[in-house]
């Protein structure tokens, strides 16, 4: 069973990770398989070769453009798009790509993350709606942090519906699932939270603080079922101005530590946390810094599945590209490095209206305690010139917010027989049978707002 992802950490055979980068599966799939059919094979070998065959099972449909697809696309959607345009995107890491079968693929979100994080783009649009939708995102967003300030904080309560549909032609009917849709995590800004009703009879549910709370199924299969949650929660959200002269001298030294194949002190990354904090002695002004850094310094592009990356705050400090996801364990190695506690926290971003997933950070620095930053739209908010809105990201949150993860890389409870579509975080749910997990393509999952009210 593919569960330690420390294994991660370790390396690959060199003509394995040659193959890999090439894009030259079938073949890395045949090397692998006389590898773990050697006998003198390390074991801690063998389980990293099982790891890189997920991988790379998990690539070809997360890039599906072609050149000539994408440069189409482009052009469909964006005024007077060139194909020199679009070399000089791939070259700044802009359109994020790899080599598949030995052809160069592009991501397939590229043009949406092109679109959200470039205006220059964006007010290019050939759709009014790209433009027209940022600015009612951002205005909503300041208009609710408005209110924050005038009341010192806003509490309000969600009632949201969450589901699975499982649709499979591998699968007989009959067939035992194992489902887990996620549930609010109780504690930090969520106050008390509810499970209203569920489709189906509930198997088990989690303790309100299971760092990876769920509402688990077990359930015969039908095809085209659908496994459904109603679900209830209240959050505060204060608004706090740390000052970095109240900081006290002495700093606990809790969730400091590493935590492999990601919260890991590689030199770089110490090296990095030098850069950034220098002289500075301060935990809440190093920690500004490190948000500074990442909000400032480094752009926001969607992530291929987070299992491919074997150490994602390198691969983002190397790069200074990735998602909130990315930036958020990014900002909390770092602080951890320089000796500030930090810890991962991450669900949905609920607005009256919409949801969508989301990943931020938890920092503590006494008297003040547990502390927000969210790297993602206060680097968002950076790029766009609202930097009160900056400034905000960094130590407080909007009440827009359904936290269902409080770490990261947590076992599901009842724990999985395989391993997860995203083993760090749980946002959406997860599927498998007793032998094996199901594709991506397999199942869908949906969350709405049902009901959104101040309180």
């Amino acid at each position: 069973m593919l569960s330690d992802l420390s294994y991660l950490s370790y390396p690959l055979p060199p003509d394995v990770q040659r193959l890999f980068e090439a894009g030259d599966y079938a073949r890395m799939e045949r090397v692998i398989a006389k590898r773990l059919a050697d006998p003198h094979t390390p074991h801690a070998l063998q389980a990293r070769l099982r790891f890189q065959l997920a991988i790379a099972h998990e690539l070809p449909a997360a890039y599906p453009y072609t050149q000539a697809a994408l440069l189409s696309e482009l052009k469909a959607r964006v005024r007077d798009f060139s194909e020199e345009e679009l070399e000089a995107l791939r070259d700044d890491g802009t359109l994020d790509w790899r080599y598949i079968g030995g052809e160069v693929r592009f991501k397939d979100n590229c043009i949406s993350n092109l679109l959200k994080t470039r205006p220059q783009y964006a007010d290019r649009a050939i759709d009014p709606e790209v433009v027209a939708g940022a600015k009612r995102r951002s205005d909503a967003l300041d208009a609710v942090i408005a209110r924050m300030k005038a009341q010192n904080g806003l509490r309000a309560r969600f009632e949201v519906h969450e589901e699975m549909t499982v649709r499979s032609d591998s699968l007989t009917p009959g067939e035992t699932l194992r489902i887990h849709l996620p549930l609010p995590v109780v504690g930090a800004q969520v106050a008390r939270a509810a499970l209203l009703s569920t489709s189906h009879a509930a198997s088990y549910i989690s303790a309100e603080d299971e760092p990876h709370r769920s509402v688990y199924f077990e359930l015969p299969y039908t095809p085209g079922m659908t496994v459904s949650a109603e679900i209830a929660y209240e959050i505060d959200a204060p608004y706090r101005e740390p000052m970095p002269e109240e900081v006290f001298p002495d700093q606990p030294v809790f969730d400091t530590e590493e935590m492999p194949p990601h919260v890991v002190f590689t030199p770089y990354l110490r090296a990095l946390a030098r850069e950034i904090v220098g002289e500075e002695t301060n935990p809440l002004l190093k920690a500004r810094r490190i948000y500074d850094f990442i909000t400032t310094q480094a752009v926001y592009r969607f992530m291929p599945p987070y299992l491919i990356v074997t150490n994602i705050p390198e691969y983002f400090a190397s790069g200074l590209r990735g998602d909130c996801g990315v930036q958020a364990i990014t900002f909390i190695t770092l602080c951890r490095l320089c000796g500030i506690p930090a810890k991962w926290q991450a669900g949905l971003y609920t607005t009256p209206e919409s949801t969508g997933n989301h990943d931020w950070a938890r920092f503590y620095v006494a008297p003040y305690g547990w502390l927000f930053a969210d790297c993602s739209f206060g680097g968002s908010a950076y790029r766009s010139g609202a930097l009160d809105r900056w400034n905000f990201y960094f130590g407080n949150l909007e009440p827009w917010r359904l936290p269902l993860c409080s770490e990261f890389q947590q076992e599901f409870n009842p724990p999985r027989r395989f391993l997860r579509r995203d083993p760090y975080d749980n946002q959406n749910g997860e599927v498998e049978t007793l032998n094996r997990a199901l594709d991506s393509t397999e199942y869908d999952t949906d969350s709405r707002i049902v009901r959104y009210e101040e309180l």
